[in-house]
């Protein structure tokens, strides 16, 4: 059963103008990895300047989802993708879509910080280096202020040369969000992006992610209930890879309107 024409369908129709350059537009979106089908006929718009969270319980389809935005499904093995992704008016799955191009405008914050083995400078600097930045002054500059947009600046500033190794599980998360957001980036993406953190560090990145959002789009997968109840604008509660239901976080939480919708809010399954 296709639960997703009765609710979200309805938010479609308020949003299914000509793409424009703001949203993520996603359009009949199918993903089967080795012939299992993981999202069905995906459609919904993702606001840009809002923190949309993507709900649901484990094995929904809530991560492939994110890495289909940003083309890391790609990677997985013996995955076929059908249908169509706008960003900034550009469908992603065309078939002259350049992949690299797509992925320096989302920038990744994973479930855990992967640091690359190198310097704090260095790694914040290593994406605009590969795309081809390659002027001390200019790199210094950027550097600095993605680290200031990160919240990591005053804590490192003496130990720029250190490895990235030695921050805090914590420190290191800022560090690589300062390093997607120093390739500017269209949208941020988290899978999971705080369920290896400590309360104190993880709430530094919902923080972070709510000031960032006057700046970006920003898409998160999480599995925690109170971090959506939190920080989120924007809700899409995905259930066995199909969209449930999704609109404003006030909608959603005060007022769902699907009774899967409701069991999951009330915790009956996870």
């Amino acid at each position: 059963m296709n639960y997703s024409h009765s609710i979200a369908e309805n938010v479609l129709m308020k949003h299914d103008s000509d793409h424009n350059n703001t949203d993520i537009q996603i359009r009949n979106l199918n993903v089967s990895i080795d012939n299992n089908h993981i999202l069905k006929d995906i459609n919904v718009d993702i606001p840009d300047n809002k923190i949309t969270c993507i709900i649901g319980p484990s094995g929904c389809g809530k991560s492939t989802l994110l890495k289909s935005i940003n083309r890391l499904i790609d990677d997985v093995d013996k995955a076929v993708v059908t249908g169509e992704i706008y960003l900034e008016g550009e469908n992603i799955y065309a078939r002259n879509a350049e992949i690299t191009h797509i992925r320096k405008k989302m920038g990744l914050l994973s479930q855990r910080p992967t640091p690359l083995p190198m310097s704090i400078y260095d790694n914040v600097a290593y994406g605009c280096r590969i795309h081809g930045l390659h002027n001390k002054q200019q790199l210094k500059k950027i550097v600095e202020e993605n680290l200031r947009n990160a919240n990591l600046w005053d804590e490192v500033r003496d130990r720029l040369n250190s490895p990235a190794s030695s921050l805090s599980v914590g420190q290191q998360q800022r560090m690589c969000l300062a390093r997607g957001l120093a390739v500017e980036p269209s949208f941020i993406l988290g899978d999971e992006s705080t369920s290896a953190l400590d309360p104190i560090s993880s709430r530094n990145i919902e923080d972070l992610f709510v000031k960032l959002k006057e700046r970006y789009g920003i898409v998160l997968v999480t599995h925690t209930l109170r971090q959506a109840l939190r920080i989120a604008d924007y809700v899409v509660f995905i259930y066995l890879g199909e969209i449930i239901e999704c609109g404003t976080a006030k909608q959603v939480f005060k007022n769902p309107q699907h009774d899967l919708t409701k069991q999951y809010l009330s915790g009956a399954f996870s």
